[in-house]
């Protein structure tokens, strides 16, 4: 680990303009990574850019410094990186046509996913429980300082793709971690009105849409809905700020496996699934050319036949929980 530490730093410090890249359908750990990646560049004098090619969700881009400091794909056409740096994304397609771009610089990629591919000139890859913990320890051995505004970016990534702490992936590290941002500044009560008080009447209306058309199958060990683009509509919902409610799924009792498939654009989905306590949902995941963790992962795909499509899927996840047996 602090090899990988020594070389990705070493790398910053010679390099004049960065690029700081986050992946497609960018979620909390993804937006406070490039964010306080991009915070810790500026403050060393870099002529950086943060980029992301994918809309990002109102409520994190409402996020303090998130319009300002993480850009479309068009804003790097003229930008002569000399260096990427790829964070949160284990495969090259999740940072969409960025990835055009390495072949012109220098890359590092920095993970916490085990479905990583080491797409980078150095990669960083390790199961901590948000890749902001890893940005954290690159911006710390750089020297930067950290206040108010830098902790409570970095603390972002860490609550979210922990579920503020209550997920598998807290541990004594996290917890550490947390304690270290928050004697900076970082406002962790913000980050939870933010992010968990927030949200808009039209996604309760949403919801019990989305719960009719819910199904349970596996001795209702699976639960699984959709959102399609008529339902989005209905409510005057942007496919960019659609909810996933896939924790809602795994909340319910006796439930180990939650899969939600939204519709982002006409006949391609976006799968979320989430897993309790034992099933692995990154192997569903890989199997349908996606990614993630054992407990959060998922993928996309094509259909004009979601119904049969959700079918294929709760096959493959019933045949993998009969090999558990």
């Amino acid at each position: 680990m602090l090899r990988n530490i020594e070389a990705i730093v070493g790398e910053i410090e010679k390099a004049k303009n960065i690029l700081v890249v986050g992946h497609i359908m960018p979620d909390g750990d993804d937006i406070s990574s490039v964010l306080s990646m991009v915070i810790a560049l500026e403050r060393l004098g870099k002529n950086v850019r943060g980029v992301i090619d994918y809309e990002i969700p109102a409520y994190l881009e409402e996020f303090p410094g998130v319009k300002d400091k993480i850009k479309s794909y068009d804003c790097i056409k003229e930008f002569p990186a000399e260096l990427i740096i790829s964070v949160d994304a284990s495969s090259p397609d999740r940072i969409g046509r960025v990835y055009d771009h390495f072949k012109f610089a220098r890359s590092i990629v920095i993970d916490h996913h085990a479905t990583n591919t080491y797409f980078g000139n150095i990669n960083w890859v390790e199961m901590y429980g948000a890749t902001a913990q890893m940005v954290m320890r690159i911006n710390k051995m750089l020297g930067v300082e950290y206040d108010k505004e830098l902790a409570t970016a970095n603390l972002l990534g860490i609550a979210t793709d922990t579920g503020f702490f209550k997920y598998s992936n807290t541990d004594a590290t996290v917890f550490e971690d947390v304690a270290w941002l928050v004697g900076k500044g970082g406002d962790i009560a913000f980050i939870s009105n933010m992010i968990l008080e927030n949200r808009p009447l039209e996604h309760i209306l949403l919801y019990k849409d989305f719960l009719d058309v819910m199904k349970l199958d596996y001795n209702n060990t699976i639960a699984y809905s959709h959102i399609t683009l008529d339902m989005l509509k209905k409510y005057d919902i942007k496919p960019k700020d659609s909810p996933s409610f896939v924790g809602d799924l795994r909340s319910i009792k006796g439930v180990e496996v939650a899969i939600t498939f939204t519709e982002a654009e006409e006949n391609e989905f976006h799968v979320s699934m989430r897993s309790k306590s034992w099933f692995d949902v990154s192997k569903v995941a890989v199997h349908f050319d996606g990614g993630g963790h054992p407990r959060a992962a998922g993928f996309s795909i094509n259909t004009d036949n979601i119904e049969k499509t959700e079918q294929e899927v709760i096959d493959t996840i019933k045949k993998l929980m009969e090999s558990y047996k």
